[in-house]
């Protein structure tokens, strides 16, 4: 095996599409002139290796098995010079038409193109299979070739981390946010195997993997704890659902109680975001609604001892169970649940299903401040799909509803009460509105129930479900259960 020896010289081209006006020289892969000399006047060179990107090549000339396994590796831009970059992709593109790849066989397609000048002539095409020790080992190359790209990627992210450092105006949070993005976003690009977007699939792919989930036999959708609601909504990764009322409604309750049932029954990563409570409150919540201890003696400290031997039946389930509470100081913003959610998949740490309270209070990013608030909502409200999307996780938001409901003689809740953005509903792949009547009629012959009204089901029927609301126990059961 032969060593691997970096070329001296500078490449051409942008690895990425950054700003020109912040990176006005910025060379393939590499970094800004400041960044790339050395204080003797030294010019330092980007990663790269030129031996085996002319290796690749040149087994790829030599071996159509070479070309099927380099491919699964390489894209094209990951080649330092932009010429390896055109060959490469001649290759595949003659390779695909079914023809046969041979030094001749593309120096008449790069003749045909115009471009045999471009990539050195055809002597530069004997010269890459002369180069080549054996075409069998082209994937080893072309790993080679991937990880000298890599680290010129992890060299651009850390030149406009400090770039975003040295502006005049930046704002601390800001930049250590949007840092970390750009770096965690690096790391998950680098773990992406082949087409993951699907452009590619091909329908016999789609129809098998279609197949094989039937076969897998009946999914019921995420567990949750009001069954009638769980067999009409089949919630699976992916979805965006929320949960929308007016203030006291129920919303909190009604999302802890997933995330409680969903970690502490079933056993499952779960991730409640509380943006309007403390810590401790939530904790209050969690343990009057397992313990089914009155939140008001839990909020005196006044557990007599039939109460705490409650709490003790309890303790260590919901102390081993996984599930987290997340209270961000100060707020959060969708580009941050984005970084928390891509450090944990790093990490192998995503949970099943991520709860926000409340979708409205979520900040808007840096660039939608003090802007329409209806296009922040907006911003919101797709970002949170998006999340669902790209995580392959349930997200769970409460949502406030508008005081229109109120000065209506019919108070149950409509699809356009929800506040400040029509975007909420077009997003959300299932809308449920909370209803209680004694919520305005205290002496109601419905007292204890609330209605869960599924107004919008993107994959299912709509309908109500009822169930009973124990507000002392901060807790929503289904219809039938013991009180």
């Amino acid at each position: 095996m032969t060593s691997m020896t970096p070329e001296t010289s500078a490449g051409e081209g942008d690895l990425f599409e950054g700003d020109p006006a912040m990176f006005p020289d910025q060379n393939r892969g590499g970094a800004p002139a400041a960044f790339r000399a050395e204080p003797d006047g030294f010019d330092r060179v980007p990663p790269q290796d030129r031996d085996a990107e002319l290796s690749v090549l040149g087994g790829m000339l030599l071996s159509k098995d070479a070309i099927t396994a380099v491919v699964e590796i390489l894209k094209g831009y990951e080649f330092y010079k932009p010429v390896h970059e055109t060959i490469y992709l001649a290759i595949v593109d003659m390779y695909g038409k079914g023809e046969p790849v041979d030094p001749i066989t593309m120096k008449e397609e790069f003749t045909r193109r115009g471009e045999i000048t471009k990539i050195g002539g055809a002597s530069y095409l004997h010269t890459l299979v002369q180069s080549v020790p054996t075409a069998a080992n082209a994937p080893y190359y072309a790993e080679i070739v991937r990880d000298k790209w890599k680290l010129r990627q992890a060299i651009e992210a850390g030149t406009q981390v400090t770039a975003m450092g040295y502006a005049q105006d930046a704002d601390p949070a800001e930049v250590i946010e949007a840092s970390a993005a750009r770096l965690l976003t690096l790391q998950a690009s680098f773990d992406m195997g082949k087409d993951p977007a699907g452009w590619d699939t091909p329908m016999e792919e789609l129809i098998e993997a279609w197949e094989d989930d039937q076969a897998a036999g009946e999914n019921p959708g995420l567990p949750m704890p009001w069954e009638d609601l769980q067999s009409m909504l089949c919630t699976v990764p992916g979805h965006l659902v929320i949960l929308a009322g007016r203030p006291g409604m129920g919303k909190s309750v009604a999302l802890l109680d997933l995330m409680r049932h969903l970690a502490v029954v079933h056993d499952r990563p779960a991730a409640f975001v509380s943006l309007e409570m403390a810590r401790r409150q939530i904790m209050n919540r969690l343990i009057a609604a397992e313990a089914e201890i009155p939140q008001h003696d839990i909020r005196k400290r006044a557990l007599d001892d039939g109460q705490w031997k409650k709490y003790d039946k309890v303790r260590d389930r919901i102390t081993t169970s996984p599930l987290r509470l997340i209270v961000p100081p100060g707020g959060i913003t969708v580009p941050q649940i984005r970084s928390a959610l891509r450090r944990w998949q790093i990490e192998d740490r995503l949970p099943n299903a991520l709860a926000i309270d409340y979708l409205q209070i979520v900040k808007p990013d840096g660039q939608g401040r003090g802007g329409n608030r209806t296009n922040e909502v907006d911003a919101i409200a797709r970002g949170l799909k998006e999340i669902a999307l790209e995580f392959d996780l349930p997200v769970f938001a409460a949502a406030q509803l508008s005081r229109q409901t109120t000065g209506r003689e019919s108070k149950v809740p409509q699809l356009s009460d929800l506040r400040e953005s029509g975007e909420i509903e077009q997003a959300a792949d299932a809308v449920i509105l909370l209803h209680r009547e004694d919520y305005y009629e205290p002496e109601s012959e419905r007292a204890g129930e609330i209605d869960m009204i599924v107004a919008k089901n993107r994959e299912g029927s709509t309908g109500i479900v009822t169930a009973g609301f124990r507000g002392r126990f901060s807790k929503i059961e289904a219809m039938g259960q013991d009180f």
